[in-house]
């Protein structure tokens, strides 16, 4: 048997159970099954799959308390979306869900290489209701590694806790963690003196679509001299694709998630080409989700990793499918213009506003923070059509401008991308 079918034949009864669960406990998944004439008895096989609708962000927004498929008196935590690309939604969860919350995490981060010696700072908040932070500490505990729960809010705390504290690990967003480089350097210290062994980087990708570090996780690994691994995750889903220590994508849990990649037709393209992320979280008992359509560009691959492990590797978010741009005949994703930006000395920060001129061409114009005279407004554009094809306007302001348009207290990860379509 292949590591394909073993997969398939691990996956297939949980799945089923899964379904039971949706038609017996879940109001939303109920009336949807009615409607259709399903019954969850009738699913033989994962070519199936493909017959039940998706569901998306609107569908939990709109009907939002439709989706808890349990008693209130079962929630023992209350999680909401971060609100980054719509209107926040509740996931209520039970004693089960923070276990499997906290199982998925461990399995990440045993598969990183995280022990029972380590010492994590955790960059990530545990407040204001994400799952992110509590995920995280969940998951050292059942390691057993030090937990160092510094929040995402204050650079400058961070970086006092890093020199205080002396972890070994960051988990963070990178750019988070670059910013925290920089202020140390600001105060003469150098971050690579300081022991750092691993950077767990979240929210914004670091790797290239051939899977090797972009220039932006090249700048973290130069910066810290540490090993820096990437993940991809949302609060949806309560699951997590993780960098092994071989750093070749996020492998996923096949006892916790089922992932399909689709076309814009929403049928499954073919092997290691690139399509929308569709997850299906296995064994979720307070807000369980069938065929959650994530938005995220991504491609699967399939073949072994050279850690040794056999299940399968999303690739890097190569954008979002609502943000993909048409410009002068060129398709990109601003995900593109991101990673050209990040191959340019003396850009600090930037983000990116998208008009429509008329329907067939958006136009975009690209904001950059930078301090370097040197560099001009036209040198950025070339660089940015070299790498995408596409010159956008482009205009240099201060960094503290740009901060101030993508960084906001509510927010665990800068806002770069605004469409004004």
């Amino acid at each position: 048997m292949t590591p394909v079918d073993e997969i398939a034949a691990l996956q297939l009864p949980l799945l089923q159970k899964h379904l039971r669960y949706l038609q017996q406990a879940s109001p939303y998944y109920r009336e949807l099954f009615e409607q259709s004439g399903f019954s969850a008895d009738q699913f033989q096989s994962f070519a199936e799959l493909e017959r039940f609708p998706l569901t998306g962000k609107t569908e939990l927004a709109a009907r939002n308390r439709d989706f808890l498929a349990v008693d209130e008196k079962q929630v023992v935590d209350i999680c909401q979306t971060s609100g980054t690309t719509g209107e926040p939604v509740t996931i209520w969860q039970t004693e089960s869900d923070l276990q499997r919350l906290a199982l998925n995490e461990q399995l990440a981060f045993v598969a990183a290489g995280i022990r029972k010696t380590d010492r994590v700072l955790i960059g990530a908040a545990l407040d204001r209701v994400f799952m992110a932070g509590l995920a995280y500490f969940l998951g050292l505990r059942k390691i057993g590694a030090t937990a160092i729960r510094a929040g995402s809010g204050q650079p400058a705390l961070v970086a006092e806790l890093i020199r205080s504290q002396r972890p070994n690990v960051l988990v963070g967003v990178p750019s988070l963690l670059l910013g925290v480089a920089h202020q140390l350097q600001e105060r003469g210290q150098n971050p690579a003196e300081l022991g750092i062994e691993k950077l767990i980087c979240i929210g914004e990708p670091v790797r290239d679509v051939d899977l090797s570090l972009s220039a932006f996780g090249t700048s973290l690994q130069q910066q810290w001299q540490a090993q820096v691994l990437g993940t991809y995750a949302s609060t949806e889903l309560a699951t997590a694709f993780a960098d092994c220590t071989a750093g070749c994508g996020g492998h996923l849990l096949p006892e916790l998630v089922v992932v399909e990649i689709i076309d814009e037709q929403g049928r499954s393209v073919a092997n290691g080409e690139a399509g929308e992320v569709v997850v299906t979280p296995l064994g979720i008992e307070g807000t369980p989700l069938l065929r959650y359509r994530t938005g995220d560009i991504a491609r699967l691959h399939k073949e072994p990793c050279r850690c040794g492990q056999q299940t399968p590797r999303l690739g890097p978010i190569l954008g979002r499918r609502a943000q993909m741009l048409k410009c002068r005949g060129t398709t990109l994703f601003p995900a593109a213009i991101n990673s050209a930006l990040q191959e340019i000395d003396g850009v600090c920060g930037h983000y990116l506003e998208v008009r429509q001129d008329f329907d067939l061409s958006d136009r975009l114009r690209v904001v950059v923070g930078c301090r370097d005279a040197s560099l001009s407004a036209a040198k950025v554009a070339e660089q940015i059509a070299a790498k995408t094809r596409v010159k956008p306007e482009v205009v240099l302001v201060t960094p503290e401008e740009v901060s101030s348009k993508t960084i906001k207290p509510d927010q665990r990860k800068p806002i770069t991308f605004f469409d004004c379509r």
